[in-house]
């Protein structure tokens, strides 16, 4: 009888492992279906879209810096340390081929308590793409992400501010606002400190987002960036808490 009631525990073990195997094999089914079906392929023009942003409001005191993050492992970790002692907060565009290199960074940025948007996950020319391509560069990278930090992305830039109508689509689709910016700082072409420094801080006004990259020049001039701001009572803040600024009145 002993023998009997051990073979019975057994089997209903073996059964409850297989059917939990089973549930959760439909159930990664179900999601991947999901989030990978086609979308329509009509779409509609940019003029009937509200979530294409370039900046806040301008009558606010509230800046945001923008790093668009594909490279630059250790310049991000000396942009942190920067940012931590002005007590800023920024936005950081996370490349998904980037991030799958570099889960640990990815992280502490998330850790630090700055904002986590999307870039694409090989930084391709969403204008080219059709509406599946978008969905699957931008939605790979979502998931990607969310696997790391338990946080799923409701910002996406368009790598190198390139998108179209199903780039738009997309983005309407997965509740996701599309950003790009009012200052670019081109650091990632001049490679100048000075120059850098003086696209982020000539004639900037509340609301602006400032494109900026990992870049050693980009973290050399940053602190002279951020103390020009605080002179200017300037606060650095994330663009959703930006885009918050739009809706107050």
């Amino acid at each position: 009888m002993k023998k009997q009631k051990r073979s019975r525990t057994s089997t209903y073990a073996q059964i409850y492992n297989i059917s939990s195997h089973l549930v959760l094999s439909v159930l990664v089914l179900s999601i991947g279906a999901l989030c990978l079906a086609p979308i329509e392929n009509s779409v509609k023009t940019e003029g009937e879209y509200t979530e294409l942003y370039r900046c806040g409001r301008a009558d606010s005191n509230g800046i945001s810096l923008m790093f668009n993050v594909y490279w630059g492992t250790d310049e991000v970790y000396r942009i942190l340390d920067v940012l931590k002692k002005y007590d800023a907060k920024a936005t950081f565009f996370i490349g998904g081929c980037w991030a799958d290199d570099n889960v640990d960074c990815l992280r502490d940025i998330y850790a630090a308590g700055h904002e986590i948007g999307n870039h694409g996950y090989f930084h391709k020319d969403h204008e080219k793409l059709n509406v599946e391509d978008n969905q699957k560069e931008i939605a790979d990278c979502n998931r990607f992400i969310e696997l790391a930090i338990g946080e799923k992305p409701t910002l996406f830039a368009p790598p190198s501010g390139a998108y179209g109508d199903n780039t738009l689509a997309v983005c309407k689709l997965l509740q996701m606002k599309t950003i790009l910016w009012s200052r670019d700082t081109i650091d990632w072409r001049d490679k100048n400190a000075a120059v850098i420094y003086t696209r982020a801080t000539k004639q900037i006004k509340g609301g602006d987002f400032v494109l900026m990259h990992p870049m050693k020049e980009t973290a050399d001039a940053l602190e002279d960036v951020l103390q020009y701001y605080k002179q200017k009572s300037f606060s650095v803040i994330t663009v959703s808490e930006n885009l918050q600024n739009n809706e107050k009145s």
